[in-house]
């Protein structure tokens, strides 16, 4: 009898942690293939002073998940996606929002905060018309 206990707790554990495993990676894709997080790395991959701080070619990290900074609800999504490349590293602040569910996510502002404090701004919506994009 405890072999067979033995064994059902083992097996047991293999299959929580597995399944902690798989949640843990589908919550990561999930993110990354969300509109606001892709339009983000596109503004990142578009700004030449940016990409010169990381150093090229750039990688992009796992979201830390225990991070308050990421939050993501109806309304507002925010970020914090770690970056690095050869010369730095740091981590590209998101903040992007939508005016109702279901309808298209738009980008308020993207900023990249190195390791060293030093903060480049990569993306800002101008507050003419809520609609023309500002690149800093």
């Amino acid at each position: 009898m405890p072999w067979s206990l033995g064994k059902l707790v083992f097996y047991s554990s293999v299959v929580a942690s597995g399944t902690c495993t798989l949640t843990y990676y589908l919550i990561q894709k999930a993110f990354s293939k969300a509109s606001y997080y892709q339009q983000a790395l596109e503004q990142l991959h578009g700004h030449p002073e940016a990409l010169e701080a990381l150093g090229t070619p750039l990688n992009v990290h796992y979201l830390r998940l225990t991070d308050k900074y990421n939050f993501v609800d109806i309304a507002e999504a925010q970020l914090k996606i770690p970056v690095s490349g050869p010369k730095s590293e740091g981590h590209l602040h998101v903040i992007s929002s939508r005016n109702a569910p279901f309808q298209r996510w738009h980008l308020q502002e993207v900023f990249l905060k190195l390791e060293d404090g030093q903060q480049i701004p990569v993306f800002k919506l101008s507050g003419n018309t809520g609609h023309e994009v500002e690149k800093e």
